[in-house]
């Protein structure tokens, strides 16, 4: 029955989702036809996220370690393991100038492909030339003042529960050589909500936790330092992870 009741909430999670994007097409779709519009394409994102998720008790509760200054350029970093993921960075990311990196596939869905035409970055990582003009693109939305979210582990971990992946090393580098800060991001608890898509467990009402750390500076470093980078940012979110 438990099981049942989940998944029944998943659908009317996908069903809330569904219903509020279609009605903020118009408004997007006109808004994500000029790039100067982008910033006021995130403030209908981060409100249609908040408001499809609350629609069916989803809310999420962000605790910041120290006063983020978001007229400031970062890259954004975060373990990954919930489509709510996606959501909770809209929340949490208090400036409107930023874009998230994602995989390719999101050209595809319904719900993400105008903001992957537009706003965000669609990449293949099995592909070396998709990869290196996806990066390309970061750069020069950081050069020009736009955040970057990235999910460095690649993908959502198949274990349920979820483990912490390896980092990909592209973001650090990227943040050595354009002197970007990190901000590292731990997703508490988000899994426990809705796990991937939800479809194989369901979901349930509830807040998801998310914890932002003190960004990292990048302005001393070299590219010699960007797997020492990788490393420790991975250590910061999987000790936050083990003390939850």
């Amino acid at each position: 029955m438990k099981i049942l009741l989940r998944k029944l909430h998943c659908y009317l999670y996908v069903a809330s989702v569904g219903v509020t994007y279609a009605l903020s097409f118009p408004l997007l779709y006109a808004l994500s036809r000029n790039p100067r519009n982008y910033k006021y394409v995130n403030m209908i994102r981060r409100v249609w996220a908040f408001v499809s998720s609350a629609l069916v008790g989803i809310f999420y509760r962000v605790k910041y370690e120290k006063p983020i200054d978001w007229s400031r350029t970062y890259i954004i970093c975060s373990n990954h393991t919930s489509n709510l993921d996606i959501s909770a960075m809209t929340q949490l990311v208090k400036s409107n100038h930023h874009c998230f990196m994602g995989k390719e596939e999101l050209l595809h869905n319904f719900i993400t492909r105008l903001f992957f035409k537009t706003v965000d970055i669609p990449v293949n990582r099995e592909s070396k030339i998709s990869s290196y003009r996806a990066f390309k693109k970061a750069s020069e939305a950081l050069s020009n003042g736009t955040s970057v979210i990235i999910f460095p582990e690649g993908r959502i971990p198949d274990e349920y529960p979820p483990v912490l992946y390896d980092f990909k090393n592209g973001p650090f580098r990227l943040a050595i050589e354009l002197k970007v800060p990190i901000i590292p991001v731990t997703s508490l608890n988000t899994w426990q909500i809705l796990w991937d898509t939800g479809l194989e467990h369901g979901s349930k009402p509830g807040i998801c936790n998310i914890f932002v750390h003190e960004p990292i500076e990048t302005a001393q470093l070299t590219l010699d330092d960007a797997d020492a980078l990788r490393d420790n940012v991975h250590a910061i979110i999987e000790q936050t992870l083990n003390r939850k």
